[in-house]
């Protein structure tokens, strides 16, 4: 059974960047079926997408998230990493790791979805 496991920081400096790994058990991306995505929740508000990564290692990204967000994975470690710059009060929220068999939201019945990390920026 798959599981993922969120890691990182869970506070980050306004101005920094936020870096976070996924560590995906009993799962791997030899499928070549899934897509992997970074989905955060603000507090008080909606899921939103920042990114994916398949199978395969193409990578797709949030309009909103575009121009400040990497995603990448380590076949080795087998782990997914997220990076977002620049971060702000507002990307205080809970970030979560996500297996899904289609791309962004909405989310799917059959999606795996990590424990989740909450992330506060504040100084």
């Amino acid at each position: 059974q798959v599981q993922l496991r969120e890691s990182g920081p869970g506070l980050v400096k306004p101005s920094q960047t936020l870096s976070l790994i996924c560590s995906i058990s009993g799962g791997s991306f030899a499928a070549n079926l899934y897509y992997w995505a970074w989905i955060r929740q603000p507090p008080g508000r909606g899921l939103e997408w920042l990114g994916s990564i398949s199978d395969s290692g193409s990578v797709w990204y949030g309009p909103s998230f575009k121009s400040r967000t990497s995603i990448a994975r380590d076949t080795s470690k087998n782990q997914i990493t997220l990076q977002l710059s620049s971060v702000n009060s507002e990307d205080t929220a809970m970030y979560y790791c996500v297996r899904q068999e289609a791309l962004g939201l909405p989310a799917g019945d059959n999606d795996i979805w990590g424990q989740g990390i909450q992330v506060t920026v504040s100084a």
